[in-house]
C-alpha cells in the first residue's frame, strides 16, 4: 500500500513540474528574400538564420512566412495568418516590391504599420528590418521611404536593424563584385550571398533576441 501511494505521490510531483520550454519560435514574415527564391531548401535565409542561431547556442526554430513577390499590402494581409500557429517572436522584412513597383511611400508606411500595430496587440516582440529606395526615384521619394522604417520603430518601440541588403554591399569596393553574390536574374542573393546577409544580419538578431529574454 505504501508503495502505491509513493508512486502516485511521484506522479503527482511530477505533473506539477513545469513543461520543458521548447525552442523559441521566430517568425520571418517577407517576400522573396526571405522566402528563398531560387534557393535549394536548405540554403534560403530562414534556414540559414536558424542554422547561424544555433550555432550561436540559441535554441530556436525559425519559421518561413516570406512569400515571393510580396508587397508590404501583402504582409499585412498575411500577418494574422503568420502568427496564427504561436509565435514568440517574429522579423519584418519588407518594402523591396514596394519599391520595384513604386508604391507610394505613404501606402507602405500604412501597411507596415498596420503589421506592427497586429503584431503589437498579439504581445509578440518584432524585429523591424530596413530597406533603403534607390536613388533613381528621386530624392524626395527615397527620403520619404527611407524615413518609414526609423520612424515606425521608434512609434512602435521596436529594434531597427540596418537595410536587408546592406552586408551584400559591405567591403565589395567594386558594385561589380557583387555579381559573386546575386542568382543569375541580379535581383536575389545566392547561397554565398544569403551566408553574407546572415553574418551581418545574424547579431542583430542575438540583439532582439536578448532584449526578448531580458523582459522575461
Amino acid at each position: 500500500m505504501m508503495a502505491m501511494m509513493s508512486v502516485v505521490f511521484i506522479g503527482l510531483a511530477l505533473l506539477a513540474l513545469p513543461a520543458a520550454a521548447g525552442p523559441l519560435r521566430l517568425v520571418a514574415l517577407g517576400d522573396s528574400l526571405t522566402q528563398g527564391y531560387g534557393l535549394p531548401p536548405d540554403q534560403g535565409f530562414v534556414p540559414q538564420l536558424e542554422g547561424w542561431l544555433r550555432a550561436e547556442g540559441r535554441e530556436v526554430t525559425v519559421l518561413n512566412a516570406g512569400v515571393s513577390g510580396d508587397t508590404t499590402a501583402g504582409g499585412r494581409a498575411r500577418v494574422g495568418w503568420a502568427l496564427a500557429d504561436g509565435a514568440d517572436a517574429m522579423i519584418v522584412a519588407l518594402g523591396g516590391n514596394d519599391l520595384l513597383r513604386g508604391i507610394l511611400p505613404e501606402v507602405s508606411r500604412a501597411n507596415l504599420d498596420a503589421i506592427l500595430a497586429e503584431a503589437a496587440a498579439q504581445d509578440v516582440p518584432v524585429l523591424l528590418v530596413g530597406m533603403e529606395a534607390p536613388g533613381n526615384y528621386g530624392p524626395e521619394y527615397r527620403r520619404a521611404f527611407d524615413a518609414i522604417y526609423p520612424d515606425l520603430a521608434q512609434a512602435h518601440d521596436v529594434p531597427l536593424a540596418g537595410s536587408f541588403l546592406a552586408p551584400l554591399l559591405e567591403g565589395t569596393g567594386d558594385p561589380a563584385g557583387l555579381g559573386a553574390y546575386l542568382q543569375p536574374d541580379g535581383l536575389h542573393p545566392n547561397a554565398a550571398g544569403v551566408a553574407r546577409i546572415v553574418e551581418g544580419l545574424g547579431p542583430e538578431v542575438l540583439r532582439f533576441l536578448d532584449g526578448i529574454e531580458g523582459k522575461e
